[in-house]
């Protein structure tokens, strides 16, 4: 229920019901300004709790962008180069946030606190002192009327008529005295609808569009972290090969102790059996072992341990090779064989047990049976491609999956068998498609000599760590050439294969990088096993991933320029390329509320002095505003339609962006004239030296051409959301239609121009 009007004609009557009336009214202004000390003192809360946030994050940032990481190796990939600056991207990202909250906050006090402080002080409480007046006059008055009619009607009569005069007098400023406090009372209830809501509107308006800023940085944020998403995969990627090679080592290293490390003593020593062929047939001697592998001196000494068996001369031979026996080639187990510059044929050992021969083939470098690059290799390898692009080519992590090592030595001994090679029929169904993938790695990483050649490996690490992506590209191409004419056939047949299983990546999941992860080590093995060869695994998968990117260019032709690749000058410091970043995209336009206020010229849609609205010049700055996305075929909510508008059509409203510049030049000044005149003129803005870019252009509305600029003075229905259409709820529809308090709105063409921030352009550029 609303209060009840003080009429001025019941200040002379005074009247009980006057008085309960006015009482009804001195209530609610005590209401009100209770609330206002409320609302500043929550208000005051909030600001700090935002600063003090804003500090806390700020300190985050900065705690971010201290670190700084190490890698081991002297080069980084470009994986690595990103994440290296991840941290100084995130800290530069949220600083950005925070510099965008701490120009909101700035202002916050000026657009909310100062203006119902003002209000509090200067309406309420002059009212208050009104009242007091009124109180004080009307007191003075009654009372002295009392004294008036206790005179005694014996007086002189122009002692009665100075009496009737002087209460005639306190009469009249009592009255004065009412009629003041009742038209203030109901200026300050008519005023404080706007007075009140317009600082709160500001300030959400404020707050609202840096959470939309905050959006746009999120959308902003969205493909660098796509990006670096990818980098931290594909740098995990490359941890988990290199952490197999190194795990593969550190067994190894764990094993060796048991070998001496002393010098002057033999690096291993121990019993073997030596195969010893005679005419009549093959004998196995006993012997005892020593090998120094600094000099590659293997000393045999025969033995018989039986009472009174003579020892035999002692053999001194220089190691050359050593390989591991292949199990179906002798009817023995644990058996090795070397090969020496003394004989020339190899010489077949048997260790005691399987760790023992380990044990000698570790000291020795010792390696895997050999497995050739020659016409049966390539004939495995179409077999096996064949079989993957006939039934696997789709299956989810092809390669990746690792088939039954029992299942791969059984695929492998039966196609590499010598009575009958190559006799194997990849469609049964006794070979799934994991055993044949693993059998073709395992075939490739066991030739005696990588794809891509200990030649060539160095020189190919060094094009995958040169920074110009083209030199990166160009190098790698000149490389291929360079490999022999089996290898070169052999890489080419492999990669196009790798080509056709990315293309199904969709259903395999197999990228280029997950591929080079895979085939790195596989087709570029380093020729010694150190930590150092380890970390460079992660170059190797980058050359066989530009090989299947690239496929079409490398293997299309030599490079037109056949000279060597550049070498990379020495660095002193750790490589530097430029990573994915977003803190180097162009300046975000900010909106007037940020920088305290812009200067704006008083013809942009101003009150000129004769109260008529005046044209919008096109070259304004305008408030940006955001308009509520339309349904197709519905009409503009409190939008009258084109038969309804009349020639005394407003211009568009004054923006919320105007009313926030207005609040900080001093808070919303009371107007003497009714609450329904024309409200107050925009003062002019000054530019604020905090503005650290230039504001967004303001949109405003134009008058519609050939209607005159007047008010129109019927009344507008109040905005509000329509009841059909849902709220919005995320950042794609975040445009909502802001009322103004002049309650109209842009103008059909501004608004489709100006959907929201996003759509600001920078000074002096064009739209695209």
């Amino acid at each position: 229920m609303g209060l009840p009007a003080l009429e001025f004609s019941d200040c002379y009557l005074d009247s009980p019901a006057f008085r309960e009336r006015l009482r009804c009214s001195e209530q609610e202004l005590e209401r009100t300004n209770r609330f206002l000390k409320d609302v500043v003192k929550d208000g005051n809360a909030l600001i700090g709790a935002i600063k003090n946030y804003s500090l806390a994050v700020q300190k985050f940032s900065l705690t971010l962008q201290s670190f700084q990481f190490d890698f081991i190796g002297d080069t980084l990939t470009d994986d690595e180069i990103n994440i290296a600056e991840s941290f100084k991207e995130f800290a530069e990202l949220l600083q950005e946030v925070e510099l965008e909250r701490s120009m909101m906050v700035q202002n916050a006090s000026n657009l909310l606190i100062k203006p119902l402080e003002k209000f509090r002080k200067e309406q309420i409480g002059f009212t208050k002192e009104r009242k007091k007046k009124f109180e004080k006059d009307g007191e003075k008055f009654y009372s002295m009327l009392d004294r008036h009619l206790h005179l005694s009607s014996k007086k002189k009569e122009s002692q009665l008529q100075e009496a009737d005069l002087l209460v005639d007098k306190e009469r009249h400023v009592f009255f004065e005295s009412s009629l003041e406090y009742v038209y203030q009372i109901q200026e300050v209830q008519e005023s404080k609808k706007f007075s009140i809501v317009e600082p709160v509107l500001a300030f959400l308006h404020s707050l609202f569009t840096y959470n939309n800023l905050t959006v746009e940085l999120t959308q902003d944020f969205l493909p660098y972290k796509q990006q670096l998403q990818l980098s931290l995969q594909n740098t995990r990627n490359h941890f988990n090969s290199t952490r197999e090679e190194l795990e593969d080592l550190k067994k190894r290293m764990k094993e060796a102790p048991l070998t001496c490390k002393l010098p002057g003593k033999p690096t291993i020593e121990g019993y073997l059996y030596s195969q010893e062929k005679w005419a009549l047939g093959i004998s196995w001697v006993k012997y005892y072992c020593q090998y120094e592998k600094e000099t590659k001196m293997l000393r045999m000494t025969p033995m018989e341990q039986k009472p009174g068996a003579k020892q035999g001369t002692t053999v001194h031979l220089i190691l050359k090779s050593c390989v591991r026996r292949k199990t179906d080639s002798i009817d023995k187990r644990f058996c090795f064989d070397i090969e020496t510059v003394e004989r020339s044929g190899p010489i077949t050992l048997q260790a005691p047990s399987e760790a023992n021969r380990r044990l000698w083939m570790e000291a020795m470098d010792g390696k895997e049976p050999v497995v050739e690059l020659n016409e049966i290799g390539f004939r495995f390898v179409r077999k096996c491609i064949n079989a993957v692009e006939t039934n696997g080519i789709a299956t989810e992590g092809v390669y990746r999956t690792v088939g039954s090592n029992i299942q791969v030595q059984k695929l492998l001994n039966a196609f590499f068998d010598p009575k009958c090679p190559g006799d194997v029929d990849f469609q049964s169904s006794d070979w799934d498609i994991k055993t044949i993938t693993s059998s073709l790695k395992f075939y490739l990483r066991n030739l005696s000599e990588p794809v891509m050649t200990y030649k060539l490996h160095k020189e190919l690490v060094l094009a995958a760590k040169s920074e110009n992506l083209d030199e990166r590209l160009g190098a790698i191409h000149g490389l291929v050439y360079k490999l022999p004419e089996k290898n070169r056939e052999m890489s080419e047949l492999l990669i196009r294969h790798l080509v056709q299983v990315c293309e199904h990546s969709r259903e395999n999941l197999m990228s280029p990088s997950n591929m080079g992860v895979i085939f790195g080590p596989t087709l570029m093995r380093a020729q010694e096993d150190t930590v150092a060869a380890m970390m460079n695994i992660k170059f190797q998968n980058i050359v066989v991933e530009i090989l299947i990117e690239h496929f079409n260019k490398i293997y299309s032709g030599p490079p037109e320029d056949n000279a060597a690749p550049p070498v990379p000058p020495p660095r002193v410091a750790t490589r530097r390329h430029k990573p994915i970043t977003i803190s180097k995209r162009p300046l975000r336009e900010r909106p007037l509320f940020f920088g305290g206020s812009v200067e704006e010229k008083e013809d942009s849609c101003g009150l000129a002095p004769n109260g008529i609205v005046a044209a919008l010049s096109p070259d304004v700055p305008k408030p940006l505003q955001r308009s509520r996305l339309q349904r197709p075929g519905e009409a503009d909510p409190g939008r009258p339609s084109p038969e309804s508008r009349g020639a005394g059509e407003p211009c568009a409203e004054v923006g919320v962006g105007r009313l926030v510049s207005r609040l900080q030049e001093g808070g919303a000044k009371l107007s003497s004239k009714p609450a329904n005149s024309i409200g107050p003129t925009p003062h002019a803005l000054k530019t604020s030296n905090l503005q650290s870019k230039k504001p967004a252009p303001r949109p405003g509305a134009s008058c519609r051409e050939g209607e005159p600029g007047g008010l129109d003075p019927s009344p507008r229905p109040a905005a509000s959301w329509p009841p059909d259409l849902p709220r919005p709820r995320g950042p794609s529809n975040f445009a909502v239609q802001l009322k103004t308090p002049l309650g109209g709105e842009l103008g059909r063409g501004q608004r489709e121009k100006q959907p929201g921030i996003k759509e600001a352009e920078l000074p002096g550029q064009e739209s695209s």
